[in-house]
């Protein structure tokens, strides 16, 4: 359970991070989509300005150039140009003829307004005031055409812009410099009509110094600021060069007015300079929807999704992996009753089909042909007493080994209470277990036929030493019957030399020496301790041994 809720822990904390990078990335991702569609928009649209007002400024250019050697007093100025100027744009307001007559032409220049069918033929200020001839001793600048010719526009030639506060600047910086010039924001037709700008190209004929007039085209600015309906990104403003902090706006229909600039109010999310008539004109772009809470917005969407998506896949995960878990307990519980049963059961047959063929050899060796049928009897019933005995001390300690000292204090081992026995008492494996107790047995067995030639009992001696450095240690052991003779031991069987000899030292990997003494009967045999302990055996019988767990 601990690690279930490790893991769901570590899923939900992962989901939670991966909601969370997900939300900054979308966040930002939208925060940048927005910004470069907008910053896209908004070139785009002062593009389209820009080739816009460049087209009316050229347009006055081509017009101007028309005009080779004008008549500045001859009435009906545009009649040429009329079906050119259609040609080329029809969005202006009004396309004038300023001449710039000098005082001995005013009169003449009255008569020609007149012979053009205006109302108002007298030459007159700006505001309509009349101006008496006897006056003026400069040039000055009268309106003497104009297009379309309309009820509200058939009034104003015979006007002077000298004294005009903004055409006046427009007409004498174009005289000066000589090319086409923008004016000021400035009301067209009247007072209170749409807000534009008025572009003068001076008129210059051939060989002259100074214009001869100027001609004039005037444009709504929201024509020319190409504003936006309620659908577009930004709203635009035009800074108003009449007056610091203060902008001029149009809307969808056209209306222009003027705001002032707060300094606390929204900053515009772009600038762009446009060159119009020979000056710059700034205008400024106000995103209409706020990107920073939009994207906000949005990455809060994607979180809150991001986390009940976790949640959700937390809590089926945990739901299907509690009960797999415990499935899982089950099965694995069985399956392990089921491998040990097996390696029981494996194991089982291995060592009875070892014991098997150990009484197998047994039974043959001692039933020889020709043997003493009592002697033959007793040798068998003590090698199969000996066997049964090591196979009862290895089930009491599940086949994991026997201690070497036990094998002495056994009842199968004849004359036991006759046998010093000494050595660490170290704990044999199953294999040289059962080699060791047939090997003591016979040895014991034979050591008892000199005691009625000999006048005292025999003793015997069995010890054993480990040596040698770790790793590489060395088992000895040396078995000893005192008071025994060659003549005098009874001489051993055949099973007994070849267990002496071969299978108990091949059993141990060893190898083995007997022999006689004056006064003894000494038995030698040395292996490595590797195999006498025999830990691979000891380890493979402990796991099938041991109970089986679930794994957590």
């Amino acid at each position: 359970m601990v690690r279930l809720g490790f893991i769901i822990g570590f899923i939900a904390l992962l989901g939670a991070l991966l909601s969370g990078l997900a939300a900054y990335r979308v966040h930002d991702q939208e925060l940048a989509l927005d910004r470069i569609a907008l910053a896209r928009a908004i070139d785009v649209h002062a593009s389209l300005v820009q080739d816009r007002l460049t087209e009316r400024e050229l347009l006055a250019r081509v017009a101007s150039g028309l005009f080779r050697a004008p008549s500045v007093i001859k009435p009906n100025m545009l009649e040429p140009l009329r079906s050119a100027i259609y040609a080329f744009k029809t969005d202006f307001v009004v396309a004038g003829w300023i001449a710039r007559l000098k005082p001995n032409e005013l009169a003449a220049a009255q008569a020609a307004i007149a012979g053009a069918g205006f109302p108002n033929p007298k030459i007159r200020t700006f505001d309509d005031k009349p101006i008496d001839p006897a006056t003026v001793t400069q040039p000055i600048d009268v309106l003497m055409d104009l297009e379309p010719r309309s009820d509200e526009t058939k009034a104003l030639p015979g006007r002077s812009y000298d004294q005009d506060p903004v055409l006046s600047a427009m007409l004498t910086r174009a005289r000066v410099e000589k090319r086409s010039v923008a004016s000021d924001p400035v009301p067209l037709l009247r007072g209170n009509g749409p807000v534009g700008v008025v572009v003068a190209a001076p008129v210059i004929p051939e060989g002259a110094t100074e214009p001869a007039g100027f001609i004039t085209f005037s444009y709504e600015l929201a024509s020319l600021m190409l504003t936006n309906d309620d659908l577009s990104l930004f709203s635009v403003a035009l800074k108003d060069p009449r007056k610091d902090g203060s902008e001029l706006v149009a809307n969808d229909q056209g209306v222009v007015s003027t705001r002032l600039a707060l300094a606390d109010g929204p900053a515009p999310s772009a600038t762009r300079t446009l060159s119009f008539g020979g000056r710059d004109w700034q205008f400024s772009y106000y995103a209409k929807t706020n990107s920073a809470r939009r994207a906000e917005q949005t990455a809060v969407i994607v979180a809150a999704i991001g986390f009940a998506i976790t949640a959700m896949v937390c809590g089926l995960f945990g739901y299907v992996a509690y009960n797999n878990l415990r499935l899982s307990r089950e099965i694995q519980v069985r399956i392990g009753f089921e491998r040990r049963l097996t390696a029981v059961i494996d194991e089982l047959n291995h060592r009875v089909k070892n014991i098997l063929a150990v009484i197998q050899s047994i039974v043959t060796r001692t039933l020889r042909h020709g043997s003493d049928i009592d002697v033959a009897r007793e040798l068998l019933i003590g090698r199969i007493h000996a066997m049964s005995n090591v196979v009862s001390l290895l089930s009491e300690s599940q086949w994991q080994g026997v201690k070497l000292k036990g094998l002495f204090e056994a009842r199968a081992i004849p004359h036991a209470d006759r046998i010093a026995v000494s050595g660490p008492d170290i704990a044999v494996s199953a294999r040289a277990a059962q080699s060791l107790s047939l090997l003591f047995f016979e040895l014991a067995s034979h050591s008892d036929e000199g005691l009625s030639l000999v006048g005292k009992h025999p003793h015997i001696t069995a010890n054993w030493t480990v040596s040698g450095e770790e790793g590489a240690e060395i088992f000895h052991f040396r078995w000893e019957e005192f008071n025994t003779s060659e003549a005098t031991r009874r001489p051993d069987s055949d099973f007994g030399l070849i267990l002496l000899d071969r299978v108990a030292p091949e059993a141990l990997g060893g190898a083995a020496k007997r022999y006689f003494t004056d006064a003894s009967y000494i038995y030698e045999l040395t292996a490595p301790m590797e195999t006498v302990v025999d830990m691979t055996e000891r380890d493979r019988t402990e796991k099938f041994s041991q109970p089986v767990r679930p794994v957590h």
